[in-house]
């Protein structure tokens, strides 16, 4: 399941954190770069917009599917302001 939430400082990240985590439920197939993808271009339109910084996290039970796109897309996504945060949780072989 895909969950954004645009929020402005370390509280109101620990506050998001907490209102989603409830809902969150994890699933397979473990593809990554449609997400990196998508914040890139939210990363792109406001290098015209001003000086926004955007931090993805993705918590992840599961092995990468989509590695190669993955990659591509971080290499992509590594020219704008964005940096990519992955965690991941449980027992998998990341």
């Amino acid at each position: 399941q895909l969950s954004f939430h645009c929020v402005a400082g370390i509280q109101e990240i620990v506050d998001s954190y907490h209102q989603i985590l409830p809902q969150i439920r994890l699933y397979r197939p473990t593809n990554f770069s449609p997400i990196i993808n998508h914040m890139a271009k939210f990363a792109a339109h406001s290098l015209q917009q001003g000086a926004q910084y955007f931090i993805l996290l993705i918590i992840t039970d599961g092995q990468i599917t989509d590695l190669d796109q993955t990659r591509q897309a971080i290499v992509n996504a590594s020219k704008l302001r964005m940096s990519i945060i992955i965690v991941g949780v449980g027992e998998a072989d990341f």
